[in-house]
């Protein structure tokens, strides 16, 4: 119980007085690709699979690599908790044009049982979670918010039609 409220004080630290950013150019593609690799084992835990397509091209965005490293672990996460046993998860990464401008686009998508318009509205308040009392600490998506818009970036939550859920996290490139 002391190392979660230890994590609990450490989550909330980071989203209330986030830590200064350390931006210098990196390759998303590299990155997503990190984390994912980092995951496999808890995914294999929860008898899931992760799928991910990065493409060959570099993505460079200016940013943080730890900070974003906690955001796209967060969501990553995130997916993986929500799938049943048997479940997948699909991590792609792309480079594409938004509006006038042109931005790295990380999609982490499952089969899981998708979000019900009540949590939706929550989804990344602090403390808010959509499990079980018990499960989680509710600071996941709300950690992986502030690091994505402290980076000039948005964070995208979608339903799609064939059920689970689909998170989009949408980074300025470098110009």
């Amino acid at each position: 119980q002391a190392m979660r409220a230890h994590e609990m004080i450490s989550d909330l630290m980071l989203f209330a007085r986030p830590p200064k950013l350390h931006p210098r150019p990196i390759d998303l593609r590299h990155l997503v690709i990190g984390v994912v690799n980092e995951q496999r084992a808890f995914a294999a835990e929860h008898d899931a699979e992760i799928l991910c397509e990065a493409g060959d091209d570099r993505i460079d965005v200016m940013a943080d690599e730890n900070q974003l490293g906690v955001a796209v672990h967060a969501v990553l996460k995130n997916s993986l908790e929500a799938v049943p046993a048997g479940g997948h998860v699909w991590v792609s990464a792309r480079e594409l044009e938004a509006g006038a401008r042109r931005v790295a686009e990380l999609t982490v998508r499952d089969d899981g049982p998708g979000i019900s318009d009540s949590v939706r509205r929550h989804l990344f308040d602090p403390f808010f979670s959509g499990r079980e009392a018990g499960r989680g600490l509710g600071f996941g998506l709300s950690k992986c918010w502030r690091i994505v818009t402290d980076h000039g970036g948005e964070v995208l939550v979608n339903c799609p039609a064939m059920g689970g859920a689909e998170f989009c996290i949408h980074i300025p490139t470098i110009s």
